[in-house]
């Protein structure tokens, strides 16, 4: 059974079981975990206390643990508070029905926690329906209230597990309902913008894990470390995503024919309204209100960075989450809220793969989680933007092998922070693709290979960001050779990705105008803008909103036959 999408779950098993062990394994991966404990030290008990102190010892020295005492109010409170960048680990409910016993009645608040917990939440627990009935009232009492216990925790669980002698199997995954995994950081509003003292409040960083999502401990059960995709799609060739409504856009070009403009109209912008149209389906579309910029900083090693200051990739992104720089303000200036997310270090592509092939597949199904996580926030556009040093080598290794371009032909020249040309350095970028093409002639030329033997971090999470993005019918902005690459990449995965994606500008950077031919973007704009990449969709921005604002807003002429709308 897979089980992806579950955001809670309950761990069952008897005593010595393993199920806090595999409870722990579950949520091995996050970087912080409050470990909240049910049960406390007992001077008077020392095989109580050594249980409690092996517990202590083999948890990871960045958890948190929190004591909830006698009081079963405590952990009710404790649950329902936590915050959906949180990870919980709670062992166990024993604990908690010990201390509620003499209240009795059904554990409905504990429930009603769990039901609305936004945090990812781990409750380990015994099952005592497996022994006999205990021959004293109170062990009755006991059995009858952590029975009632697990079976209201297991009601409102996306997932359960049951762990047989350190065997898991999972009795329930409510894949289809599950809600969606909340991201390990708090986004960050820069619209607020913009600020009178000239600072804004610092968008955060979303770490990537750079390996398999499974920890090792739990590769034998049917589960992974960070389930990514709520829906539990496999990222896969040939997958059949959404595409946008083959009417509306149409229809928005023809009602804009009749509109009041004192001269020709949009011109090149009524594409951006067709375009609008067709994503939101509907003939009359509205601007995007509510847009995200998802900053990917990711770094390449060896000759693909030939040429590069080290650190700035870093002071790109620090100053990005410090309101500073050209893509924090335009993303103020915008209303946009700007995302900052890490991608792991590409290997040098002329000597081996940039990533493994496992590390690909969490890129990718990171960069899909994040954009679901976008638009369950309410986010209507994404933006893609990079920064990292060897982005352009990389891109252009990935176009050479998905789209059959040369590579020299595609890869922008070097310019120092200076303006000079710095020929050395270009040589050296194409000398580096020239031999990852020569290392990779015999390799499978799907798009997770490229991904994996050139692509890198940034292109295979952006990929990820792109058909995330389509699956849930929101456009996305793209400007620059890391988000052309990974379009090119995800075209070969789901071939409608391509449809949600615009470009408003190419920047005058070849892999872009090479990418946009091959994808069939037509570049909105030529003002070749090289702001950094994202940046320049940011500046185009608020002409693309004036652009779909007139075409909501104008009245039709009074001369201006009526438009056809198709029969629904």
């Amino acid at each position: 059974m897979s089980v992806e999408g579950w955001r809670t779950a309950l761990v069952l098993g008897g005593i010595r079981s393993g199920k806090s062990e595999f409870a722990e394994s579950l949520v091995g991966k996050a970087p912080v975990v409050r470990y909240v404990a049910t049960g406390t030290s007992n001077d008077d008990d020392p095989e109580w206390t050594a249980r409690i102190e092996a517990h202590r010892e083999r948890r990871p020295g960045s958890w948190v643990t929190e004591e909830v005492g006698p009081d079963p109010a405590q952990l009710v409170e404790l649950i329902a508070a936590a915050e959906p960048e949180e990870t919980l680990l709670v062992d166990d409910l024993g604990g908690w029905v010990t201390g509620r016993l003499p209240e009795g009645g059904r554990p409905d608040a504990l429930a009603d926690a769990v039901r609305g917990c936004r945090a990812r939440l781990v409750v380990v627990s015994s099952e005592v329906g497996l022994s006999l009935v205990p021959t004293t009232k109170v062990g009755r009492a006991f059995a009858d209230a952590l029975g009632a216990a697990n079976r209201a925790v297991a009601e409102v669980s996306d997932a359960v597990a049951l762990v047989v002698a350190g065997q898991p199997s999972w009795l329930k995954l409510d894949a289809a309902n599950a809600r969606p995994i909340p991201l390990p950081e708090v986004i960050t509003p820069v619209a607020a913008a913009v600020p009178v003292n000239g600072s804004t409040p610092a968008p955060s960083e979303a770490p990537l894990p750079t390996e398999a999502p499974a920890p090792a401990d739990a590769l034998t059960a049917p589960t992974m470390t960070l389930p990514m995709i709520a829906t539990g799609l496999v990222i896969q060739p040939g997958m059949d995503l959404p595409m946008p409504d083959e009417y509306a856009g149409p229809q928005a070009t023809d009602r804009l024919a009749t509109l009041d403009f004192a001269g020709a109209g949009l011109g090149a912008l009524a594409d951006v309204v067709s375009f609008a149209a067709g994503t939101q389906g509907v003939a009359v579309p509205v601007p995007w209100a509510s847009v995200r910029v998802l900053l990917l900083h990711g770094d390449h090693t060896g000759g693909a960075a030939a040429g590069t200051t080290a650190g700035e990739s870093t002071r790109r992104a620090e100053a990005a989450r410090a309101g500073e720089g050209a893509l924090a303000r335009l993303a103020a200036e915008a209303g946009a809220s700007l995302q900052v997310v890490r991608a792991p270090l590409a290997a040098p592509i002329e000597y081996g793969p940039a990533l493994t092939a496992d590390e690909v597949e969490s890129a990718l199904r990171y960069g899909w989680r994040l954009a679901e996580e976008a638009v369950d926030s309410g986010v209507e556009m994404i933006v893609l933007a990079a920064c990292g040093s060897g982005t352009e080598a990389a891109a252009a290794a990935v176009l050479a092998a998905g789209a059959g371009a040369e590579p020299s032909t595609v890869l922008a020249r070097v310019v120092t922070p200076g303006g000079r040309i710095d020929d050395a350095s270009w040589m050296a970028r194409c000398a580096a693709v020239r031999d990852a093409m020569h290392r990779t002639r015999e390799s499978p030329r799907g798009a997770k290979d490229i991904l994996a033997e050139l692509g890198g971090g940034d292109i295979a999470i952006a990929a990820g960001v792109l058909l995330g993005a389509t699956a849930r019918r929101t456009p996305v902005l793209l400007d620059g050779p890391v988000g052309v690459a990974a379009a090119i990449a995800s075209r070969d995965l789901a071939g409608q990705a391509r449809h949600w994606c615009l470009l408003p500008d190419h920047g005058g950077n070849p892999a872009v105008k090479l990418a946009a031919d091959v994808l069939g973007l037509k570049p909105l704009l030529d003002l070749r803008l090289d702001l950094g990449e994202g940046a320049t969709s940011l500046a185009a921005l608020p002409l693309l909103r004036a652009a779909v604002s007139l075409g909501v807003s104008l009245p039709a002429h009074p001369a201006a036959p009526e438009p056809e709308v198709a029969a629904s």
